[in-house]
């Protein structure tokens, strides 16, 4: 029961048309009232504010300002300038917020005593909750009662039991639900406690256009009624039935009369049963509607021309073999590139771990082997090979030895200090 003020961030041009009425909500949003601010003060909404009372004042939660307020106070008839509205007082103060704690604590213990003096009594009524005002001099009882209740000896022992000013209000099953709040077999939050404030009447016939079972367990709420969702997808299945044929209970066909067991809104398909048979044939409402046709002129089918419950007509089944279309290799293939890929991503994270550490120490022994197919002979002396000074072999030593190609030579070493 909560409204989006989706009018609150837009500037109001003209401040004398602006709505100086505000909707505030009692005991977490079971009741709401609107009350008229006639002080310069601006509130917005979730501030608490203190009000006009019965005799006294009443401590609430302001739920909407603006412009929406009016189109409220529009929907539920109320006169933005009556002169009996009540008044907003001011903000709440400590004292103020200390009272209404004390007199709500003794709203269960007012519940239980008030069950107890109605049932010595012998009423036939069921005292749901008892609201009692934030300073206390009066107190609300809502109740439940089938017939009609004669309750003014109730009043008075209510009045010395209290001490309170006593005010009955006669509420439904479904309003009571609403205030006891609770999670529907949804899953969610009860409708009549987070938004729904009219209750319309639901009957069975709902159900029946919903081609639902009638179990009374199920579609049954917490509040013992039909459920008020029931009325949510009505008016989509109301428009979906002007499709189907009327007086299509029976078919004349070749093997008997086929009777119409159910019916099938979405998939706009309608299913008989033949005599002396339990099978159920799904019928198009173009084949029903033919068949009706048919029939109006004395003419019998063979058959019924039923189609899968899908809605398609029937196709026979071809063997296909799909065998060798698929190979252990292709899965490989596809299980060795999401390992690299993996191994990619996960690279760069090593070298930033690597280069956090600083760069690996060099080797000391920077001497690289020969190549096998650049064998070099042996030297009778320990100096170095002209070929890493890149100098050729002189005439005298080594006539005979060719000289190796540069393209193949090892890099120099590196000389030590």
């Amino acid at each position: 029961m909560n409204v989006y003020d989706w009018l609150s961030n837009l500037p109001i041009h003209d401040p004398a048309s602006e709505c100086r009425v505000m909707e505030v909500s009692f005991s977490q949003g079971s009741r709401k009232d609107f009350y008229r601010n006639t002080t310069t003060q601006i509130f917005e909404k979730g501030e608490i504010v203190s009000v006009e009372g019965v005799s006294g004042f009443d401590v609430g939660e302001v739920s909407l300002t603006g412009e929406l307020v009016r189109i409220q106070m529009k929907k539920k008839s109320v006169d933005e300038f009556h002169p009996d509205m009540k008044k907003v007082l001011r903000r709440a103060s400590d004292r103020d917020l200390d009272l209404l704690k004390q007199n709500k604590a003794r709203e269960k213990e007012a519940v239980i005593r008030s069950r107890a003096i109605s049932r010595q009594l012998k009423l036939d009524m069921k005292v749901s909750q008892v609201e009692i005002q934030a300073d206390g001099r009066k107190a609300t009882f809502y109740y439940i009662a089938d017939d009609r209740v004669d309750f003014r000896e109730l009043i008075k022992i209510f009045a010395s039991e209290f001490r309170v000013k006593v005010e009955m209000r006669q509420i439904g099953a479904r309003q009571e639900a609403g205030k006891v709040g609770g999670i529907g077999s949804c899953g969610r939050e009860l409708c009549c406690s987070t938004w729904l404030t009219d209750f319309k009447s639901v009957n069975t016939t709902a159900a029946r256009y919903q081609n639902l079972s009638i179990n009374q367990s199920k579609l049954s709420g917490q509040c013992g009624r039909l459920k008020c969702c029931l009325n949510y997808e009505l008016d989509t299945y109301l428009d979906a039935l002007q499709q189907f044929p009327e007086n299509a209970d029976t078919l004349q066909v070749a093997k008997g009369t086929a009777l119409l067991i159910k019916k099938d809104i979405f998939k706009n398909l309608m299913w008989y049963v033949l005599p002396d048979s339990s099978k159920q044939y799904p019928l198009l409402i173009e084949r029903v509607k033919q068949i009706k046709k048919l029939n109006q002129q004395n003419i019998v089918p063979d058959d019924l021309g039923a189609v899968e419950a899908t809605g398609k007509p029937k196709e026979e089944l071809v063997n296909v073999d799909l065998t060798g279309q698929f190979s252990l290799k292709t899965l490989d293939n596809a299980d060795r590139k999401k390992r690299e890929m993996r191994k990619g991503s996960n690279q760069p994270r090593r070298e930033n771990r690597d280069n956090r550490q600083g760069p690996a120490p060099k080797p000391r022994d920077n001497k690289q082997p020969p190549s096998r197919d650049n064998k070099q002979p042996p030297s009778g002396d320990n100096k170095p090979t002209q070929q890493r000074n890149n100098k050729p072999p002189p005439k005298g030593d080594n006539p005979q030895l060719p000289t190796p190609p540069r393209e193949n030579k090892p890099p120099p070493p590196i000389k030590k200090q």
